[in-house]
């Protein structure tokens, strides 16, 4: 019987956050991570070097964190190979299934804050200007690569489940579920 994230004695050590770029995976995270005092490791943060570029580390980086007892993290780089690391450790995933009016206005808000204020993101990036955004590919342009993966997860979960009988998958469809599910659990002490 997988574990009751509401019960401490049971909660979850190791989660994923799944869901479409925008959906809040990392904003769920961080959250999680607050109450329920697990070690947060953004994997954006691992991945993107200087200038954008991929950090050589970046699995070495995973397969470290991965191996500790405790953490939170979003699901991501997949086609990247963190999928035969993280998958097996985990004893929680969250998949963040919402609408794409949510999970595209999210990333619009997102994208305008941190493309006009110039906020650092990772070593030293920051996000675009809006106007070089919108000249280039999917690859680069963030809201071309919502759009381009916004079914990856529908598609892949069945899989994932199959392959993975081990790994409990708790699926929120809006927000306000996620709200719920988050009242409803204990703060570590």
């Amino acid at each position: 019987m997988p574990a009751d994230p509401a019960d401490p004695a049971s909660a979850p050590q190791r989660i994923l956050i799944a869901g479409v770029t925008g959906s809040g995976k990392t904003t769920l995270a961080r959250r999680l991570s607050a109450i329920r005092g697990l070690p947060h490791i953004e994997l954006d943060a691992l991945f993107h070097g200087p200038g954008w570029t991929p950090r050589a580390s970046f699995l070495d980086d995973v397969r470290a964190f991965a191996g500790t007892e405790r953490w939170v993290t979003e699901w991501q780089y997949t086609s990247k190979g963190t999928d035969p690391i993280l998958v097996p450790r985990a004893d929680l995933a969250i998949w963040l299934d919402y609408p794409y009016r949510v999970v595209r206005t999210r990333l619009l808000r997102r994208t305008i804050s941190r493309s006009v204020l110039r906020s650092e993101l990772w070593n030293g990036n920051r996000e675009k200007p809006l106007w070089a955004m919108l000249r280039q590919g999917p690859e680069e342009n963030i809201l071309r690569w919502q759009t381009t993966t916004l079914h990856k997860w529908s598609e892949r979960m069945p899989e994932i489940s199959a392959e993975h009988p081990h790994l409990p998958i708790m699926r929120f469809g809006h927000p306000r579920e996620t709200e719920r599910w988050l009242r409803t659990l204990p703060r570590s002490s």
